[in-house]
C-alpha cells in the first residue's frame, strides 16, 4: 500500500509514524525543515520553543508519544502555574476557581483585584438568572456575557482564549473552543453550578496539567522525522492532485508521486489549493475558514535585571488594555530545565485576528516595542540582551461559530466518490499537541482500515 503524506507537521509525521510498518509511506514538506509550528531555537545559550511550548499532560497522546519515541525521561513539568493578568496598569493574580476564565468563586473573584466592583456585582448574579436554552452553537462571548456581564468576558475569559487561538471572543465557538464551557451551561440550570460540577470532576486528576520536553519540543518532532527516516522529503512540495486509476497522482517539484491513499495535513488554504481540482467542493469549504497571524519575540534578560519580577509563570493580557503583547511566558520560572540559564528567558506573543498592529512592524520595531512592554509590565530593570522574533503568518485557524458543523459537512462531502482521500489539520480538529497527535492517529486508521486498506 502507497501512501502519500503532504505536509510535515506533527498531524502528518504522526500519520506517518503509525504507517510506516505497514505501508510505503512518503511524507512531503515544502519547507526546509519539519514541525510546522513546533520550533525550538538557540537564545542566549539555552534552547526555547518559540511555537507550542507545553503539551496537556490530561491528554495522554503527547505524553504516551514522547515515551514510544525514547523521551519519557525527558518529560517535564511546570515549576509553578501561577499566571497573571495585566490589567489597569499593574499585574493582578489570575482569581482561582475559574474554568478558562470564567468565575466560580465570588470571594477569589474579588480578591484578585481584576474585576472592578461593577462587574463584581454583575458576575455575582448568575446563579439568579433564568436558563437560556442555547439552541445551536453559540459564541464564547455571548454565553460568558449573558450570565457573567461584560467585565468578566473582556477582563478574564478574552485573554485566555485569546492566547490560544487569538480571535475574537463574539465570534468564537463556544461548543468548539471552550468545551467545560458549553457543557456546564447546556446541562445545568446556572453556568456557575455546572462550572463548580466540572471543577470537583477534575480536581482529583492525578499528576500534572502540563509538560514538555526537556531541550524543547523540537526534540519529540526530530524524533519523530528521525524515526521516518528517508520517508521525510523537506523541501518537496504538492502542486497537484488528480485521480489515477484506483488511486492518486500527486505533483511535487520533485516530480509526480502514485499512490493508493493520500493524506492531506495542511493549514486550510494550501489544502483548499490543492485540492482545488481533485474535490472542488472540500476546498470550497476549507477556504473559507478564517486565520490569525501572531509573531512570537523571544527575549533574554540579565539575571540582575529580573530581580523585582513577581513569582509565576506568565501573564495575559486584555484586548481591552490596548497593549501590543497579549501573553508573556516567563521561561525560566516556567520550566525547570531553564531555571538556571545564564539568562532570564522570556517568550511573549503579538497578533489577533482583529490586531495587526505588531504584525505590521519590522521585526526589529517589533522587538523594541514588546521590550518596552515587558519591562513595563514586569518591573524589570534593564533591555534584553539578545532578542528574537518569529512570525507565524495564518498559523491560528478560527474556530468561528458553527465551526463543529462546518467540520462535520466537510467531511461528509469528502466521503462522496473520493477513497483513499484523507484531509486532517489544525483547521478542523485542535490546535493543541495531543490534538494533533489524535488526528495523526485517527488519519492512519482511516487508510489502514479504509476500501484500499488491505492492497
Amino acid at each position: 500500500m502507497r501512501v502519500v503524506v503532504v505536509g510535515g507537521g506533527l498531524t502528518g509525521l504522526t500519520a506517518a509514524w503509525c504507517l510506516r510498518e505497514h505501508a510505503e509511506v512518503t511524507v512531503l514538506e515544502a519547507a526546509d525543515r519539519t514541525g510546522g509550528q513546533i520550533r525550538t531555537i538557540d537564545l542566549a545559550g539555552a534552547r526555547l520553543d518559540v511555537g507550542a511550548d507545553a503539551m496537556l499532560a490530561r491528554q495522554p497522546e503527547g505524553v504516551e508519544l514522547a515515551r514510544e519515541l525514547g523521551l519519557g525521561d525527558d518529560l517535564v513539568e511546570p515549576r509553578t502555574g501561577a499566571v497573571w493578568l495585566w490589567v489597569r496598569g499593574r499585574l493582578r493574580p489570575l482569581p482561582e476557581g475559574t474554568v478558562m476564565g470564567a468565575p466560580t468563586d465570588p470571594v477569589a473573584l474579588a480578591r484578585s483585584g481584576v474585576v472592578p466592583p461593577a462587574g463584581l456585582v454583575r458576575a455575582a448574579l448568575e446563579p439568579l438568572l433564568p436558563r437560556r436554552a442555547l439552541g445551536g452553537d453559540r459564541s464564547v462571548g455571548d454565553l460568558v456575557t449573558e450570565r457573567y456581564g461584560r467585565a468578566v468576558t473582556d477582563l478574564l475569559v478574552d485573554p485566555l482564549l485569546s492566547g490560544v487561538y487569538a480571535g475574537s471572543i463574539d465570534r468564537l465557538s463556544a461548543a468548539a473552543t471552550a468545551p467545560p464551557l458549553w457543557a456546564a451551561a447546556r446541562d445545568h440550570r446556572h453556568l456557575t453550578a455546572g462550572l463548580r460540577a466540572h471543577r470537583r470532576r477534575t480536581s482529583g486528576t492525578a499528576g500534572p496539567v502540563f509538560q514538555t520536553v526537556r531541550g524543547g519540543l523540537g526534540r519529540l518532532v526530530a524524533a519523530l522525522a528521525d524515526a521516518l527516516g528517508e520517508r521525510v522529503r523537506t523541501g518537496v512540495a504538492a502542486t497537484g492532485l488528480e485521480r489515477f486509476g484506483e488511486g492518486w497522482r500527486v505533483a511535487t517539484t520533485d516530480g509526480p508521486l502514485e499512490a493508493d491513499h493520500v493524506v492531506i495535513a495542511l493549514p486550510a488554504a494550501p489544502a483548499a489549493q490543492l485540492l482545488s481540482a481533485a474535490a472542488p467542493d472540500v476546498a470550497g469549504a476549507l477556504g473559507e475558514f478564517r486565520t490569525a497571524s501572531v509573531a512570537v519575540t523571544a527575549l533574554a534578560y540579565a539575571r540582575a535585571d529580573a530581580e523585582r519580577v513577581v513569582e509565576g509563570s506568565g501573564f495575559l493580557v486584555p484586548r481591552r488594555e490596548g497593549r501590543l503583547v497579549k501573553a508573556a511566558t516567563w521561561s525560566s520560572r516556567k520550566w525547570p530545565h531553564l531555571a538556571d540559564a545564564e539568562s532570564f528567558l522570556v517568550r511573549a506573543s503579538v497578533g489577533r485576528v482583529d490586531d495587526p498592529r505588531g504584525l505590521e512592524l519590522d521585526d526589529e520595531q517589533l522587538a523594541e516595542r514588546v521590550d518596552a512592554e515587558l519591562r513595563e509590565a514586569m518591573g524589570l530593570t534593564g533591555p534584553a540582551r539578545e532578542r528574537r522574533v518569529v512570525r507565524w503568518t495564518d498559523a491560528m485557524p478560527q474556530y468561528d461559530v458553527g465551526h463543529l458543523q462546518r467540520v462535520a459537512e466537510l467531511r461528509a462531502s469528502l466521503r462522496r466518490g473520493r477513497p483513499g482521500l484523507h484531509v486532517g489539520g489544525a483547521a478542523l480538529d485542535g490546535v493543541g499537541l495531543p490534538a494533533r497527535i489524535r488526528d495523526g492517529r485517527r488519519l492512519a486508521t482511516e487508510v489502514a482500515e479504509g476500501p484500499l486498506g488491505t492492497r
